[in-house]
């Protein structure tokens, strides 16, 4: 009832505010509130001698997780800063109910370096516009010692905390919730009457450390208070941390599943039926919409249309626009349409659409569900119906930015560089094509990034000098390709020359992708060869030869797909890459991946293995008819172990939104 108020917990959910390290959060403490699901959140908090950059993500409704960069003062010398990255897992083990708080356990820092290493247990109520918070912490969250670890009772391995870092990166399950002593920790968020959006909070920290020193990095006090403005997007806040420092914080989020989006422009209208079909305006009306007509075969009331292009992101959009714009040129009788969408020389969706059904949603006299209920999706991967009228050969080009960014390099923060690539693409018929393309990087700081130590070959780890390279007119590729389908939903690629910025050589690749099904399975094998640093014509003397096994499934829960791949690596190493992601239906994509090779921890350097995270954003998001996306993949540290080759048509990205589970979440672009 919320008319008690203070006596009841809140009956509506307040908005969560950010913390610190995060995430949901109170200052420098946790709490046990999660974001509502989805949610991507980009944080900084800044304070002398120790400045955090986060990104987290409310993963699934009951976990989140946050990437962390710490700019922070180098313990080691006292002076000066270094960069240390850490992962952090929330959990919530239940929400608050009228009898019960919410209830969450944690791992901070749980494949980093360690320092701020810490596992807690934490329950969080409202009461009214007060919510209360009481964790328990061990590792770095329960140094100031307050009591003796209860989990040491009838179990005395968990009085001991290892600390054995090695090169750092890699979950260690020894250490967690163990240690002689937790402390106990806490705090309390209020709302300022009459200022809905103002917060106050005040904390009791279980960490007694002020920064990484030993005995001159105590804090004066493990209380903390401040301030924190929020609201549905935004946070900024200002606190007084450890008793000596002020602390600045904001952050920016957004829900990744329906976030804040630019208009695109209106569809045209559709046209009714002529008594005659106009057959030339079919080009025409297909090449305004961005399309280029590649086939069409009349057969009474059915029709054929093969087509590339388009600017559209989902197949149901790309058939919609299609429909539109073949409605004056399709005879009166046609009822049934097949619409072959192909991209780089193969088919890769083939839709049946009731002509009837389109009209009928178009002018508001149906919906784009009855559309979806009568469409069908076909195997794709078949060749061009007869009576093509239009040649084989086709050009396609652009020219657009390009943005790389590496987080947390021990010499600076953010390493990123801007380029503008332009690019072409010759088709010249039966799946054969040129492509390739000129990059210049007119700003970045990546050529200044830490030299490389491997012991293994040295395939990524370079990327300072090839960053170096691009400062003049490079060529990230240039190849000759043939991309074709072996069989209807079965399809190939082979590609010779300069393959991507760092190895040229040949690579082949065959992909299964059943599209009713939620699986597909594919083999890639090449032999390359390194390039030089200029990425000019000339190449280096390192080669090998490298190819994978692949999985990629469709999870049953949450849109999650997953990706394992096995084999050979570029540095010759031998094993496997799990990746897992998450496609929102605005079109977001969000996922981590990690590989684990048969190069030792050592030999592998700082990180011990392979792993990072990956964001893709669409840019119809920002009203750009496009079917490209922006985004980066994050690494803690960039080097050799577990490196693939990154050539610019891999299959099942290419064939993706052929797929039934991409067409049925798209199902809404028929009318847009």
């Amino acid at each position: 009832m919320c008319a008690l108020l203070i006596l009841m917990p809140l009956c509506v959910a307040a908005q969560e505010t950010g913390g610190n390290f995060g995430g949901a959060g109170l200052i420098e403490m946790p709490n046990a509130r999660l974001r509502p699901d989805g949610t991507l959140e980009a944080a900084a908090a800044i304070r002398r001698q120790r400045d955090f950059y986060a990104l987290s993500l409310q993963a699934l409704p009951w976990m989140q997780a946050v990437f962390r960069v710490a700019d922070r003062l180098n313990a080691t010398t006292g002076r000066g800063n270094t960069t240390d990255r850490s992962f952090d897992v929330r959990v919530r083990l239940w929400e608050e109910d009228a009898f019960l708080p919410a209830l969450a356990v944690g791992l901070q820092d749980l494949a980093g370096t360690g320092i701020y290493a810490g596992e807690y247990l934490v329950a969080s109520r409202r009461f009214g516009p007060v919510d209360v918070t009481l964790g328990m912490g061990w590792g770095r969250l329960g140094n100031a010692g307050d009591l003796t670890n209860p989990l040491r009772i009838g179990a005395p391995g968990f009085s001991r905390r290892p600390r054995d870092v090695g090169q750092g990166g890699r979950p260690d399950p020894r250490v967690w919730f163990r240690g002689p002593e937790v402390s106990l920790f806490g705090g309390v968020e209020a709302r300022v009457p009459g200022l809905e959006n103002l917060r106050v909070k005040l904390e009791y920290s279980g960490d007694e450390r002020r920064d990484e020193r030993r005995r001159r990095g105590l804090a004066d006090s493990r209380f903390n208070a401040g301030l924190q403005w929020s609201d549905e997007h935004f946070d900024a806040g200002v606190f007084f941390v450890h008793g000596t420092d002020l602390l600045f914080r904001v952050s920016a989020r957004f829900d990744a599943g329906a976030p804040p989006r630019a208009a695109l422009p209106d569809p045209p209208p559709l046209e009714p039926r002529l008594r005659e079909a106009d057959g030339g305006r079919l080009g025409e009306a297909l090449a305004a919409q961005g399309f280029r007509l590649l086939a069409v075969d009349l057969n009474g009331p059915e029709a054929v249309i093969a087509f590339t292009g388009g600017r559209y992101r989902t197949l149901a959009q790309t058939v919609g626009r299609v429909m539109r714009a073949a409605q004056p040129a399709l005879p009166p009788q046609v009822e049934q349409v097949t619409l072959a969408w192909w991209r780089d020389s193969v088919e890769i969706a083939r839709v049946q659409v009731l002509r009837e059904a389109m009209e009928a949603a178009s002018l508001g006299q149906g919906s784009f569900e009855e559309v979806f209920a009568t469409a069908r999706l076909l195997p794709a991967g078949n060749p061009l119906p007869h009576g093509a009228t239009a040649p084989a050969l086709g050009l396609d080009w652009g020219i657009e930015p390009r943005l790389r960014l590496s987080f947390g390099d021990p010499r600076e923060t953010l390493l990123y560089q801007a380029s503008l690539v332009g690019g072409a693409r010759v088709s010249l018929g039966a799946g054969f094509a040129i492509a390739g393309g000129l990059q210049h990087a007119f700003a970045q700081n990546l050529d200044r990034a830490a030299p490389s130590d491997s012991q293994l070959p040295r395939v990524r780890s370079d990327a300072a000098r090839y960053a170096s390279g691009a400062e003049h007119l490079a060529i990230p590729a240039l190849y000759a390709e043939r991309i074709w389908a072996l069989a209807p939903d079965v399809f190939a690629r082979t590609t010779v020359g300069y393959l991507e910025p760092m190895f040229a050589g040949a690579s082949g690749e065959i992909l299964w992708r059943p599209n009713d099904q939620p699986y597909a399975i594919g083999l890639d094998l090449a032999w390359v060869r390194q390039r030089a640093f200029e990425q000019d014509a000339r190449l280096r003397r390192y080669a090998v030869t490298t190819g994978h096994v692949s999985l990629h499934a469709d999870l049953p829960l949450w849109n999650l797909h997953a990706t394992i791949r096995a084999g050979r690596y570029l540095a010759g190493d031998w094993g496997a890459t799990l990746e897992l992601s998450r496609r929102f239906d605005s079109g977001i994509e969000v996922g981590a991946f990690a590989t684990l090779t048969d190069a030792p921890f050592r030999r592998f350097g700082e990180g011990s293995f392979d792993k990072g995270i990956f964001l893709r954003v669409p840019l119809d998001l920002f009203g750009v008819e496009s079917r490209s996306s922006v985004g980066a993949t994050i690494r803690p540290v960039q080097r050799d172990g577990g490196q693939r080759m990154a050539v610019d048509s891999p299959l099942y990205e290419l064939t993706r939104d052929g797929r039934a589970d991409d067409f049925r979440r798209g199902a809404g672009g028929f009318l847009r």
